[in-house]
């Protein structure tokens, strides 16, 4: 089968026993101020270059927020705000931001077929399985695996995450490139060496326009 190995390292990670973080809501909002000026206070992001992180499955933001603090995620400005957390204030934060609502922006109505045709169905032909295996059909994410949420995120955001997962696992690292290698075994790596500017900037509107339905939210 074309995606063995893939489905094999995705039911390894699903198998592997989840670490929920234990935080306080109440408290990571008052430690969010320092936040805000990027990430908003609320976790919706004023600028495109910055990530929301409203919605966010709490794993994966302690995940992330831990990898720039030991340097597995490399981002200046991120290590020095993680710089003097402690593992209770990271839970805390994760706690919060997780607790928000997105909000989506709005997809470019001329790649919103090409992004939803790659994003539900893959690249066959180019080895590119459909992102919803491990992200969701909705973008809302596998919290307890630690797949990230996507739905309603910046484009811009997405698009520079794409591109750096790329450039590292091309091997063609240009002399301002940001390179990105915490995926685990490189499953977006893998992926995302295999995409082509035009799929990556279709992908990223797609899921920018995407509304995430929280669980609890539907009746």
């Amino acid at each position: 089968m074309k995606f063995f190995k893939l489905f094999v390292l995705l039911a390894a990670v699903l198998a592997a026993p989840a670490a929920l973080a234990a935080g306080d809501a109440e408290a990571g909002k008052e430690k969010a101020t320092p936040c805000a000026a990027c990430h908003g206070q609320d976790g919706n992001s004023p600028s495109g270059q910055y990530p929301s992180l409203a919605g966010q499955g709490e794993p994966y933001l302690l995940e992330q927020l831990k990898a720039f603090k030991s340097g597995a995620r490399n981002n200046a400005i991120m290590a020095g705000m993680v710089a003097n957390l402690s593992d209770q204030d990271m839970q805390d934060l994760a706690a919060y931001f997780a607790e928000q609502s997105i909000q989506p922006g709005q997809a470019d109505p001329k790649l919103v077929e090409a992004g939803e045709r790659l994003y539900r169905g893959g690249d066959v032909k180019n080895g590119i399985p459909a992102c919803s295996g491990c992200h969701g059909p909705g973008g809302q994410g596998v919290a307890a695996a630690h797949f990230p949420a996507l739905g309603g995120q910046h484009a811009e955001y997405l698009e520079a995450q794409l591109k750096a997962f790329r450039a590292a696992g091309r091997g063609d690292l240009g002399d301002n490139l940001v390179v990105r290698e915490n995926d685990p075994q490189a499953m977006m790596r893998t992926i995302a060496g295999k995409m082509s500017d035009g799929q990556i900037k279709a992908v990223a509107s797609f899921l920018s326009g995407l509304s995430v339905e929280k669980e609890g939210d539907a009746e």
